[in-house]
């Protein structure tokens, strides 16, 4: 029986998946398990497996396609066998909503029209980002696949940029008609590409950003037992798991210890309900090419920190190299991001939604203190909890703070 090859969604709110590269051609065999296809997603570029055997046949996406979710784009046969015709889109786990009226049966007009929002399908994303930024998806024409609202046309719409169903159907203004304001001026420069993962990375930053009720805690942390007990554990470590333990290592570790004792710190906001999650999984955040993707650490604070050093070793190379899996990419309950390797003092980074918090960290640099009533220089770090004040509020955020400065501080005494 022929297997087919769709575009997955790897989180709820995927709506569609850019066709990076095709690791097999047209008449290759194929094995199950084998890296078949790379896409690229909101979050990262991932390779996909094969999901069974066969001969890579009925190809109908190409490099560069951007495909709807659920879409199939290829079949793994058997020798002999020709590609179904006609086959709907899988399901894969993203649910589509009809934009609320009740949909006619009519005959297909003779040319393409603008589909109006009555017969529409739309995302439940976008159908939440409409109901976030108050528009009227009545008024709106979908620029997705047989009309779909998809979020961008949210967004735009939100901003007073897209196009209705009534304004695209409207008739060509008079030639004699005079503009009643000057038009718009192009900016001066050379455009910079933006490629899909950045361009979502912007819109989502955004969303979190104006419907998170974001607010800040800032500790200063001690760094002193932190660059001793990394010292001594440098070359443990590099015997027992071949990686150099790095400063972010023991943070990570510190981190996942303070999410076992705050249960909502590790909690999730969605549907208007906060979820107590029940694995920790840590997020790095991840510079790539013209973008930043978040590889995650499962059950971090189950594992040693040579684990935990090995996995981030190996999740940035494969991150560099556009190799990510999509379990790299999911599931994460809380995230991270460290500037410090570029000298950065203190930062506050953006919620990554539906996570209640994000730990921004700072470079660790010789500063001015005092201690035990003198003055002295110690090697210092900041760190800046920005928290969903939804899931958690000031004492509980304080409190889950002060034990990640408190594991900094006595990280000797258990780190293993």
């Amino acid at each position: 029986m022929a297997i087919s090859v769709v575009m997955p969604a790897l989180e709820m709110a995927q709506e569609t998946g850019k066709l990076v590269s095709w690791k097999k051609k047209a008449g290759d065999q194929v094995k199950k398990g084998e890296m078949l296809l790379e896409i690229e997603t909101d979050k990262a570029v991932v390779e996909i497996e094969a999901q069974g055997d066969g001969i890579l046949g009925g190809v109908t996406a190409k490099e560069g396609d951007v495909v709807p979710v659920g879409q199939t784009i290829a079949w793994l046969l058997k020798p002999g066998e020709q590609p179904p015709a006609n086959v709907a889109a899988a399901q894969t786990g993203r649910k589509m909503d009809s934009a609320p009226a009740a949909a006619a049966a009519t005959a297909a007009p003779a040319a393409p029209e603008p589909v109006s929002a009555a017969g529409a399908r739309i995302s439940p994303k976008a159908r939440r980002l409409a109901r976030e930024h108050g528009v009227d998806i009545a008024t709106l024409r979908g620029s997705g696949p047989g009309g779909e609202i998809l979020a961008e046309d949210i967004m735009k719409a939100a901003a007073g940029g897209a196009p209705s169903a009534s304004a695209a159907q409207a008739p060509p203004a008079a030639a004699s008609a005079r503009p009643t304001s000057p038009p718009s001026v192009a900016p001066s420069g050379s455009p910079d590409a933006v490629s899909s993962i950045g361009r979502i990375m912007a819109e989502r930053t955004t969303q979190s950003w104006t419907t998170v009720p974001h607010f800040f805690v800032t500790r200063e942390v001690d760094a002193t037992a932190l660059n001793a007990t990394r010292a001594r554990w440098i070359p443990i470590i590099e015997k027992s798991h071949g990686v150099k333990v790095t400063h972010t290592d023991f943070i990570v570790a510190a981190v996942a210890r303070a999410l076992h004792l705050h249960p909502r710190m590790n909690g999730s906001w969605a549907n208007d309900k906060i979820t107590l999650n029940s694995h920790v999984n840590v997020a790095l955040a991840m510079a790539v090419e013209n973008a930043v993707v978040t590889a995650v650490i499962k059950d971090t604070d189950r594992i040693g920190l040579g684990d935990i050093a090995k996995q981030r070793k190996e999740l940035a190379e494969r991150a560099r190299a556009n190799r990510l899996q999509p379990a790299d990419i999911t599931g994460a309950t809380f995230t991270i991001s460290n500037l410090g390797m570029f000298n950065v003092d203190a930062f506050t980074a953006i919620i990554v939604p539906p996570q209640a918090g994000i730990l921004a960290v700072g470079a660790i640099a010789d500063r001015v203190v005092a201690a035990n009533g003198m003055i002295g220089v110690r090697p210092t770090l900041n760190v800046t909890l920005s928290s969903d004040h939804r899931v958690v509020d000031g004492a509980r955020a304080a409190a889950f703070l002060n034990d990640v400065v408190l594991s900094l501080n006595e990280v000797d005494k258990w780190a293993r």
